[in-house]
């Protein structure tokens, strides 16, 4: 399935491919103040519909996520990252994705604060 999303002012806007079966909830001390649900899906999935120079980015800790931001409206719609195995991924903040009914979607909680 195809999903739209963005930010809040539409400056930050994507089309992500796949089928949601889940998302995370991290308590990192990053994750838990932006209040994001994500969904893992390979870089190659997302496709952005505004210019990635429209984006702001945020490193911390390992500086292994690219927190991607609008430095317009401050929303965090999806990072960029790879996985143990070296493969590119984003992390889709499904709370910014259109027509979707978040109460469907199951939600496992990670401790991203032992890390």
């Amino acid at each position: 399935m195809k999903y739209r999303g963005s930010c809040h002012c539409g400056r930050v806007a994507f089309e992500v491919e796949g089928e949601i079966d889940g998302a995370m909830s991290c308590n990192c001390s990053m994750c838990q103040r932006k209040g994001s649900l994500l969904w893992f899906v390979p870089r190659e999935q997302l496709k952005l519909l505004t210019p990635e120079s429209d984006t702001a980015t945020y490193l911390f800790n390992k500086h292994l996520i690219q927190h991607r931001f609008c430095p317009t409206c401050g929303i965090h719609p999806y990072g960029e990252g790879s996985d143990p195995k070296g493969q590119r991924m984003a992390a889709i903040n499904i709370r910014c994705l259109e027509d979707l009914d978040l109460t469907s979607i199951p939600v496992t909680h990670f401790d991203g604060r032992a890390l």
